[in-house]
């Protein structure tokens, strides 16, 4: 994850979001959130670092109290031009001092915390050493729904690279992929994204033939022939938000046995999305998308969650998966992206990101999920 939040976020909507957080922590017992350089320190105060380095840098979020940026001093005039940080206090220390005294004054000795999920673990060994008495607890665990809800001007972030992302599908159906290779596509994909307005890619799979059984595989040197299916799933930040979506195409005219199983994950897909409505648990997504392809004799093939939530981040809570209990909410986005995978042969996979509206879902892509044939 790089770079920051972007316009249209002014220091009151961070101050909003760091005073929501500090209260859903008391709300979960916590004393108090430590935010480390990551998705929730860009989420709460637009700031990333221009590296992520050994110094701490710490976000201190504690009820009753005003939020405080630890922060290296060498590191403060950056830190003091991201347009959150107007919203708080900067605490610097210097080379030389030790920084886990300087947090561990603003801490209560002997208080639970919910700390980011991606700080350094000599982070967290320091403080628990210049605070003994504390505990602590991973921020995902104590909050997963601290970014699910999205906001208005968020969801129209995630519009819009919904949107890019879809203009990136239909100018990629239209290239050669017969006699390239996997990798040449892939180049496509990434190209294609940027000039659709993604400063970050984070993935462009192009999984042909075989290679289509494995979700995550890795692109590489194949050559693509005629008479493969092609998953391609690709996605990145777009204005600080994340597109992700996946259409599986054949080049050339596919078999009956090959329509009938994307067809088969085209129904799943659409019985995902009519799942979704406020207060229906995560995983009665899945289940709705399972049952498909189960009750046609595919289940074992199907071997992943349905679908997984994004924002700032292209995979962050909830997640669509059975024992996942958490009620859906209005403007929470998450993908419905149900697959089949026969080993050795070929896959099929369908998503689309989804956003919870008032009485239903809204689909963030709206490209065919129909078969496309490709040259």
């Amino acid at each position: 994850m790089t770079g920051r939040t972007p316009a249209p976020f002014t220091a009151d909507d961070y101050r909003a979001r760091m005073g929501r957080a500090a209260r859903a922590a008391a709300d979960a017992g916590l004393a108090g959130l430590l935010v480390a350089p990551g998705p929730d320190l860009v989420w709460l105060t637009g700031y990333t670092p221009t590296a992520v380095t050994e110094r701490l840098t710490l976000l201190v979020l504690a009820p009753g109290q005003d939020p405080v940026l630890v922060v290296p001093a060498l590191e403060a005039p950056d830190a003091a031009q991201a347009p959150g940080v107007a919203a708080l206090a900067l605490h610097d220390w210097t080379d030389g001092k030790d920084p886990y005294a300087a947090t561990a004054a603003l801490l209560d000795g002997a208080g639970r915390f919910g700390i980011s999920d991606n700080a350094w673990a000599m982070h967290l060994l320091g403080l628990q050493n210049a605070l003994p008495g504390t505990s602590y607890t991973s921020l995902t665990d104590a909050l997963p729904m601290l970014r699910a809800v999205k906001d208005a001007a968020e969801l129209d972030l995630m519009a819009a690279a919904g949107a890019a992302a879809d203009a990136t599908f239909e100018e990629i159906r239209e290239v050669p992929f017969a006699g390239r290779r996997e990798s040449e596509v892939a180049a496509d994909l990434s190209r294609l994204l940027r000039e659709h307005g993604h400063e970050v890619v984070d993935f462009t799979i192009v999984a042909s033939g075989p290679n289509g059984a494995n979700p995550h595989h890795e692109v590489g040197d194949r050559v693509i022939e005629r008479g493969d299916m092609v998953v391609l799933d690709f996605g990145g930040l777009k204005d600080g938000y994340g597109s992700d979506t996946s259409r599986t195409v054949h080049v050339g005219e596919p078999t009956d046995e090959e329509r009938r199983v994307h067809d088969l994950v085209r129904e799943a897909q659409e019985a995902g999305f009519r799942a979704v409505r406020p207060g229906v648990p995560c995983q009665e997504v899945d289940r709705a998308a399972r049952a498909v392809i189960a009750d046609a004799g595919y289940g074992t093939y199907f071997i992943h969650r349905t679908g997984h939530g994004i924002g700032v981040t292209t995979h962050e809570p909830p997640y669509m998966i059975e024992g996942e209990e958490l009620p859906l909410v209005p403007g929470m986005c998450f993908s419905v992206e149900p697959g089949v995978y026969l080993p050795g042969r070929f896959g099929v996979r369908i998503e689309d990101i989804v956003t919870v509206t008032e009485d239903g879902g809204r689909r963030l892509n709206d490209t065919t999920r129909e078969m496309v044939i490709v040259d």
